[in-house]
């Protein structure tokens, strides 16, 4: 029998009226940093860092509705307060709804890599969507990002010698196992190790 997924209003947040930017004092009520984590699949990374740290909120954008799903009834089940997540494409959401010097971290672990030459222009990490990205980050707000895929993390490097940032050390997120190899602790990591993938990661800051 399938598991029956339970929905929580208070966690599933519902797309805003399109150019209406998002207050996330309004949303979480009270007034601390927020990070985003693009692609939050499971909700394995957000739950574990939202946990771990109660003095920030965080927001999750996950497009494939069955994960989606389970991912509400997940959070919702360890009744943290400070996690959201919502059912959207996140370069169509952040460019509309994510108000700008809004964000303190960007968390993009393991996007889909898009492998076939003909499909690279689908891959998230782009001039524009770092363009976009940069608008909503706060002072030295940053980016952290994690793939098992070489020839994208060439181009993730690529796009990401920008000016307006700085490369910075990527230190392992608390809910990651350091003794385990991980700098995430997401379920697409913990996968990849076991399979004795090789797992490239940056992290670069606003300057």
């Amino acid at each position: 029998m399938a598991k029956l997924l339970k929905n929580y209003p208070n966690i599933a947040l519902s797309q805003p009226e399109y150019g209406c930017r998002l207050d996330f004092d309004d949303i979480f009520g009270r007034c601390v940093p927020v990070s985003i984590e693009i692609g939050s699949g499971k909700a394995t990374f957000l739950l574990n860092e939202a946990r771990r740290h109660p003095e920030m909120n965080f927001l999750g954008i996950e497009w494939c509705n069955k994960i989606y799903r389970y991912s509400v009834d997940r959070i919702g089940r360890w009744g943290l307060e400070n996690v959201r997540i919502i059912r959207a494409d996140a370069s169509v959401f952040i460019r509309a709804f994510v108000p700008d010097l809004s964000i303190e971290c960007f968390h993009i672990y393991f996007p889909d890599p898009w492998p076939k030459k003909r499909h690279h222009k689908r891959r998230f990490i782009s001039p524009a969507n770092l363009e976009q990205m940069l608008r909503c980050l706060a002072v030295s707000g940053s980016i952290r990002i994690a793939t098992d895929h070489l020839d994208y993390f060439e181009q993730i490097e690529k796009v990401m010698s920008d000016g307006r940032l700085k490369k910075v050390e990527f230190l392992p997120s608390c809910g990651a196992q350091e003794e385990n190899g991980e700098c995430a602790g997401t379920n697409f990591e913990r996968k990849y190790l076991k399979e004795g993938r090789k797992i490239f990661v940056g992290a670069w800051e606003k300057i």
